[in-house]
């Protein structure tokens, strides 16, 4: 029993120490695709768009960041996952405010409920695109006066740019390769490798 106890006690410890090593090229890699990610969404909102507009960049983005940049390896961080997500959550969002106009409390839980199962059926499912369903209904009232644009830009227009900059930095060293399944653009297939 004793020496159960040394062993388990001892993968515990191996496990922390594995869990808690920094890696700072790790991290610097992530700073800086997070950086120019948000960034070059950020700098296109702000010169194109007036400051009162803010209408390119949603906080959204900000967890697909943590997943594309921060956890690249994980199947929720996958591009299918990222673009499907996104445009599944905003088309669901958008359709359900139109549908169930005033009733904000019914077409956020109902945007949000929809949009999980819808990606969950797809297979493409990316947690920040519950928050992009939600945004269609609670966001400022030019979010919601954009309609179905809202899907085209500031979300497809927006994730297109997160992903550019995730394949060119989580790809620029070699101990770091994203995306996991280099076939991910085949939609009709469902599996990864």
């Amino acid at each position: 029993m004793r020496r159960r106890i040394k062993v388990h006690v001892r993968n515990a410890r191996y496990i922390v120490y594995k869990e808690t090593l920094v890696d700072y090229k790790e991290h610097l890699w992530t700073f800086i695709g997070s950086f120019l990610g948000i960034g070059i969404i950020g700098l296109l909102n702000s010169k194109y768009f007036t400051a009162y507009d803010n209408l390119f960049l949603i906080g959204s983005f900000g967890a697909s960041s943590v997943l594309i940049y921060g956890a690249i390896n994980s199947p929720l961080a996958q591009p299918r996952n990222l673009i499907g997500g996104h445009v599944i959550s905003a088309l669901v969002g958008v359709s359900i405010h139109k549908l169930i106009p005033g009733e904000v409390w019914l077409t956020s839980a109902l945007s949000v409920s929809v949009a999980i199962v819808l990606m969950q059926i797809t297979k493409t499912l990316h947690p920040p695109g519950g928050a992009t369903a939600l945004i269609a209904n609670i966001g400022s009232d030019k979010i919601r006066a954009l309609g179905y644009f809202y899907v085209l830009s500031p979300v497809f227009t927006g994730v297109i740019i997160l992903l550019l900059v995730a394949l060119v930095c989580n790809n620029a060293t070699s101990h770091r390769s994203y995306p996991k399944n280099k076939a991910w653009f085949k939609i009709w297939k469902r599996k990864y490798r």
